[in-house]
């Protein structure tokens, strides 16, 4: 073998162990790109995880924060930061959960009533809020001669802290309470202890608890197994606003953005979504009140609360309200319906939507659409975009089925 042939191994050799390193180290590195690519997947799952679990904490937390305000005691002892705060967060959460929209409601309706502010002109300014009812607050220390020193405040500060935390405490040994009275149906029906924060559950389970008879056990215990499904769906807390907005909107003609901010349509708008998911669970109700049935009522208090809002918004803008023609001095139109469709009655009418706090996209959209229909507001309002006209049909969910886009999936 002569030397050069010995060269030409070696030269072999080493290429051969070159070849092998490089093919271990692309190994290598395809199996970290694996293992990085798992990771960042992982780490996306866990925060989008965490950001639904922060969200429902922070929803419970509203719910706590809004539950005095339905109280009469709590106003009657309730300081000027405790009721900005309480309206802070109505404002925050009103347009995505029922709870705060009632809450912000009754909120509207106490202050307005003790300390003549409507809420609506405050907005979302707190401070201010807090600022006016101190005012007045005052003044009426001050006109009644009843102001207190700062040391009888102080004692007045303290005794108000106690009470909240007297109320606190109070209700946390009332859901105590309820769970020991209920343990054996909760056991019975497997129902986890912070269910009973759903008032809806806990009042099937006490029916339940009550019951004498095989059949009014029957009827409370198809009452539990329907609100454990509707939590399965929904969620301890119930459907948000946004989540009614999109379906009824999507299912119910003539429903609008206007609509949602009437907590007894947003009311009704839950009512008709729990009848249409138990109806597509299968459940069929019982003798007194059949599925069908509760569909069928269920939408009749849809559109009739859709209808009196229609009116509400048409006295706002055809200037019939009473107090809007008090607070803003609005003249009542005496326009015949002859005469809609005119350029006098268009002008008129756009000024009436100018007043009452339209902005000019607005203001154009709502003259567009009443010019090309030329209908009386009323009309327009209460028909909506596109509801049917009456006539003979089936009564029950398959009548209803014909007022909405689509009826629930039997």
């Amino acid at each position: 073998m002569s030397e050069s042939d010995g060269m030409d191994d070696v030269v072999d050799g080493g290429l051969r162990q070159s070849l092998m390193i490089a093919s271990r180290i692309a190994e290598t590195l395809a199996r970290k790109r694996q293992e990085g690519q798992r990771q960042q997947e992982h780490l996306e799952s866990t925060a989008a995880h965490e950001a639904q679990a922060r969200l429902a904490a922070e929803r419970s937390a509203a719910h706590a924060a809004l539950a005095p305000v339905e109280k009469e005691q709590w106003w009657d002892k309730a300081q000027p930061s405790d009721i900005a705060t309480a309206h802070t967060v109505a404002e925050s959460w009103k347009d995505h959960d029922p709870t705060a929209l009632a809450a912000s409601e009754r909120i509207r309706q106490e202050v307005l009533t003790r300390y003549g502010i409507d809420t609506h002109d405050v907005g979302t300014d707190a401070a201010y809020l807090e600022s006016g009812i101190q005012t007045i607050t005052t003044e009426k220390a001050r006109q009644d001669a009843l102001a207190l020193s700062q040391e009888e405040a102080r004692k007045a500060a303290i005794e108000h802290e106690k009470a909240m935390q007297l109320l606190a405490a109070a209700r946390a040994e009332e859901l105590r309470a309820q769970a020991a009275k209920l343990a054996p149906e909760m056991e019975r029906h497997q129902v986890p202890a912070e269910y009973l924060a759903s008032p809806e559950l806990t009042k099937a389970l006490q029916q339940a608890h009550n019951a004498k008879t095989p059949k009014a056990r029957e009827v409370a215990d198809a009452a539990v197994k329907e609100r454990l499904f509707l939590i399965g769906k929904d969620g301890i807390n119930g459907p948000d606003i946004d989540q009614l907005r999109k379906e009824t909107t999507a299912n119910v003609n003539g429903a609008g953005e206007e609509h949602f901010k009437d907590p007894a349509f947003v009311d009704a708008a839950k009512n008709l979504h729990e009848a249409k998911l138990l109806a597509e669970g299968g459940f069929k109700g019982d003798k007194w009140s059949t599925q069908e049935q509760r569909y069928e009522q269920a939408e009749k208090e849809l559109f009739a609360r859709m209808e009196g809002v229609g009116r509400e918004i048409e006295n706002r803008v055809t200037g019939n309200d009473s107090s809007r023609l008090k607070d803003q001095g609005l003249k009542a139109e005496t326009t015949s319906a002859s005469d809609y469709g005119s350029a006098e009655q268009q002008q008129a009418f756009a000024a009436s939507l100018t007043n009452i706090g339209a902005n000019e996209s607005q203001v154009r959209g709502r003259v567009a659409a009443e010019r090309s229909e030329a209908t009386h507001p009323r009309a327009a309002l209460t028909i909506g975009k596109g509801a049917t006209k009456a006539r003979k049909t089936p009564t029950g969910a398959s009548r209803g089925a014909e007022r909405f886009k689509s009826g629930p999936s039997k």
